[in-house]
């Protein structure tokens, strides 16, 4: 399985395309039947969940059984043409699912038979949410303080806010230089604790997904440059 990531940015004056290319886009992903999952998503303007959107950035995600179907897609599909007319650049990054938890529309399409337990390179994290309506002012309290602390944690790379839908179709993918360190942020750290706690005992989500992934590969560049470059994707 491979998942392809792309977050891709419209020069200001292709912004309508980018709105365009919401629904225009869902057609040949809809036809393509190699693809087996596919998200077309918002973004927002400060890394992580954000309640103001960056109209210029936008992302997909799918899901194809190889990296030949997933090479073919990133460059010759329609959508590839479109990026390359509309947009003033796109980062690409490749991986494979270490580890999936969760359902997104009711399913869990990171899912696979054998987990690698012994990976500990670096990762990138998937975590989405879609969050209760009555939850929504609970919620957004809690956004900044914890990607305040995130941003300043130990083996953060980057990371860019994505989503379905405003306000409350959420997600965040972000990079580590390691899995240890990723999970000390996730684990260790006290601010972060609670919040996964409240979001349990106040029942802050309709549906949730966390996912690991083992990056590949990573091509382009965004705001002039590639952030995963500093990584060493060989690392096992």
């Amino acid at each position: 399985m491979i998942v392809s990531i792309s977050i891709v940015r419209y020069k200001p004056l292709m912004v309508p395309f980018a709105l365009l290319a919401m629904a225009i886009h869902r057609i040949p992903l809809l036809l393509n039947h190699k693809c087996k999952f596919w998200k077309l998503m918002g973004s927002g303007k400060n890394g992580t969940f954000d309640l103001q959107p960056d109209w210029q950035q936008w992302a997909s995600l799918t899901v194809w059984n190889s990296i030949e179907e997933s090479d073919r897609f990133n460059e010759r599909s329609f959508i590839s043409a479109w990026w390359k007319l509309f947009c003033s650049e796109k980062l690409t990054i490749l991986c494979v699912p270490l580890a999936s938890h969760g359902q997104w529309d009711g399913n869990d399409p990171f899912k696979i038979n054998t987990y690698d337990k012994n990976y500990s390179g670096p990762v990138a994290v998937l975590t989405r949410a879609s969050i209760r309506f009555s939850k929504l002012k609970r919620f957004w309290s809690h956004v900044d303080p914890v990607a305040k602390i995130m941003g300043q944690a130990k083996g953060y790379i980057t990371s860019v806010g994505i989503g379905e839908a405003p306000f409350f179709r959420q997600a965040t993918l972000s990079v580590w230089d390691s899995m240890e360190n990723m999970k000390s942020f996730a684990y260790q750290s006290k601010e972060h604790a609670e919040v996964i706690k409240k979001t349990r005992l106040e029942d802050w989500y309709s549906e949730e997904l966390f996912a690991r992934f083992k990056i590949i590969s990573t091509s382009g560049s965004l705001h002039g440059n590639n952030p995963l470059y500093s990584i060493d994707i060989t690392a096992e």
